[in-house]
């Protein structure tokens, strides 16, 4: 029999649905979240600017919802209202909208999500270990596979004890790829809130809040950019508390040694040789960022055992993901070739469910397929 030509529709339709199938066998049950969502989820998580990119409508009551951008929240809150608490493995293909400015504003992802499990390490391999078996049914195996973690990013940035703002602000400055060089928790001479924070300084939080609260109502504003009023009274308080203290933030010594960090490239098992060296120097005696280190050993250990290459894998110190949305393992897949897109990318999640009003914590991790790159990207479906 000829299979079909790469890259044609019967091609990618059929190893659509081998994927989907293969994930389903691997004890993912199948689902599909509606497609209007509550817009507020996706705002809290990645801030205002993500509704530039979202397409968002009103129901009768004037609630916003959106068609949903990612599966990720909607998979989480259809477990909420099946499975709340428990664990669950959950599979998808379906479309997500978004403004991509130069692909399709209605693209097809398939994924897994795997809610619940405690056994870290191993989940977190099985998850990569389906995401290149699913690409393989595409016919893709010359693939460059990045590994991040930001469980060990933020433990190290704890272990340096970099205050809260400067903490926020270097995850950020590490995700969008810029300079630490800026990266200060101070109010600067030209903050516009300068005035109001030497104002708060050293005034009872509680009235802080209800200020902020009440100035939010009296002008029918619930949330800015996603976050409540609470919120914002939280983070002038932060901010408040810097410039009391000297505007204390991420000194000298401390970037040099995140830089350092950033610059550990490698294997998994060489960067954890780096990663051990660098604690070691910087005189890092801090727990969590051990567990985190031992975690990201038994995960490289995970992964050999499911017999996947992972001396080709390679860890990057400077890859961070969005710090509202994961918190741990991360990984992305692309071509084999320079400057190619994402395949599929995944990491793990563990407070999201309990953002979304879960009564008890769960960890979870998952990936996406972005089945219309896969395609496009060629090679013989399988």
């Amino acid at each position: 029999m000829m299979l079909p030509e790469a890259g044609s529709p019967s091609a990618g339709e059929d190893a659509q649905a081998r994927l989907a199938r293969h994930l389903a066998e691997a004890g993912y049950g199948t689902v599909t979240p509606p497609v209007l969502q509550p817009v507020e989820p996706f705002l809290e998580l990645s801030g205002e600017d993500i509704r530039r990119r979202i397409f968002v409508t009103q129901d009768e009551g004037g609630t916003e919802l959106c068609l949903r951008p990612e599966f990720t929240i909607p998979v989480c809150r259809l477990h909420r209202s099946r499975a709340d608490g428990q664990s669950a493995d959950y599979s998808y293909l379906g479309p997500v909208f978004r403004l991509a400015g130069d692909e399709p504003d209605e693209f097809l992802q398939a994924g897994i999500e795997s809610i619940g499990r405690t056994d870290t390490p191993a989940a977190d391999a099985e998850v990569i270990g389906l995401a290149l078996e699913g690409l393989a049914l595409f016919g893709r195996t010359d693939l460059t596979v990045r590994l991040g973690d930001m469980g060990l990013t933020v433990a190290l940035l704890d272990g340096l004890s970099v205050p809260p703002a400067a903490k926020r602000r270097t995850l950020r400055a590490l995700a969008a790829g810029r300079s630490l060089e800026g990266v200060t928790n101070a109010a600067t001479p030209d903050d516009p809130h300068a005035g109001l924070l030497a104002a708060i300084q050293g005034q009872d939080p509680k009235g802080v809040r209800a200020f902020v609260e009440d100035v939010l109502s009296i002008a029918g504003i619930s949330r800015v950019g996603g976050r409540s009023a609470g919120e914002i009274a939280e983070r002038f308080l932060a901010k408040a508390s810097a410039q009391a203290h000297g505007g204390a933030g991420l000194n000298t010594e401390n970037r040099a040694i995140i830089e350092r960090y950033q610059a550990i490239e490698g294997d998994p098992d060489s960067a954890a040789k780096a990663l051990r060296a660098l604690a070691r120097d910087a005189g890092l005696h801090h727990p969590p960022f051990e567990a985190a280190l031992s975690l990201f050993e038994e995960r490289t250990g995970f992964m050999a055992a499911r017999g996947l290459p992972v001396e080709r894998f390679r860890f990057s110190g400077g890859f961070v993901r969005n710090l509202d949305y994961y918190t741990g393992f991360i990984f992305e897949v692309t071509a084999g070739v320079a400057g190619a897109p994402v395949l599929v990318g995944g990491g793990r999640y563990d407070g999201l469910l309990t953002h979304l009003g879960s009564p008890v914590p769960l960890p979870a991790v998952g990936c996406a397929f972005w089945l219309n790159r896969v395609v496009q990207a060629g090679g013989r479906p399988r």
